[in-house]
């Protein structure tokens, strides 16, 4: 997903004014992130609040991730803090074109962000979130495998489970999995790529098995709009769920649908990514 969103007219010089450029220094390299911080933050000088990293696609920056997904919206709404985290090369190390071991260390960068981000704003660490998009959802899984004791819970847009992942994912530690996932995705194919990753289907099996919920009762409904469907189980602490999009292209639910010729399809107006990812994640703490 190589930088198809024509956002070039929109500089750091537009962002919204509580989003705040840093960077933090993770093994001799400086590192970069937005953080932005609910209108709420300011006038609750006693609260604790959530956390979401929202991680952006391959090829995708910071920047483009926040404007694109409008997720600073629903942490308006919400009342929950957003940190986008800027890849290396604009990429993350899901072991696709690098080393899982020995290529870059997001997950180390991953826990070090957090660190300093606990320093920084009053973060709840019970309530600590991750989503992407694409590489960046592959991604978010990775840290559901890796980082169980940080993080609540993750959702994945456009990304089912990666092989690599599946491979080294030995670290116990239970972690609410949201998939969502289009039919259509001609970038990353709904029903996997033999050697790469996972279909939307056996990745949610996957986690289901990892969670320890095979003998939880399987609910499946529409929602939205007769397109939509969310496959899910649960044990009242943990869930795992695939929201499937009918027809649905490598997008991100109700996002404005930029597109700038690339095959990435039709995006779905009936639900909104970011509330159905915020009901997700409330419903988990650590």
């Amino acid at each position: 997903m190589k930088a198809f969103f024509a956002l070039i007219f929109l500089s750091c010089t537009l962002l919204p004014a509580y989003a705040q450029v840093k960077s933090l220094v993770h093994k001799d390299e400086k590192r970069r992130y937005l953080v932005y911080t609910p209108a709420s933050y300011e006038s609750q000088p006693d609260k604790v609040f959530p956390i979401v990293f929202n991680f952006h696609g391959s090829g995708m920056t910071m920047a483009e991730q926040m404007l694109y997904t409008q997720m600073n919206r629903a942490a308006d709404r919400h009342q929950f803090i957003v940190v986008y985290p800027l890849g290396v090369k604009h990429d993350w190390n899901v072991g696709f074109g690098m080393s899982y071991l020995d290529g870059t260390d997001d997950i180390g960068f991953t826990e070090a962000l957090l660190a300093k981000l606990k320093q920084d704003y009053r973060v709840d660490g019970q309530r600590v979130y991750a989503t992407g998009l694409s590489r960046g959802g592959f991604f978010a899984l990775r840290i559901a495998a890796e980082l169980p004791q940080l993080f609540a819970a993750v959702a994945s847009v456009g990304a089912p489970m990666p092989e690599p992942v599946v491979r080294h994912h030995t670290k116990p530690g239970k972690v609410g999995v949201l998939l969502i996932h289009g039919t259509a995705d001609q970038v990353v194919a709904y029903d996997g790529k033999p050697g790469g990753y996972l279909s939307a289907q056996d990745s949610y099996s996957y986690w289901v098995k990892r969670n320890e919920l095979a003998a939880a009762a399987v609910s499946q409904r529409v929602i939205g709009g007769a397109d939509v469907t969310l496959q899910e189980q649960g044990n009242g602490k943990q869930r795992v769920a695939l929201l499937t999009v009918k027809d649905g292209g490598h997008t991100w639910p109700g996002a404005d649908p930029f597109n700038v010729g690339l095959p990435i399809g039709k995006t779905t107006r009936d639900i909104d990514a970011n509330e159905i990812i915020w009901q997700f994640f409330a419903d988990h703490s650590r």
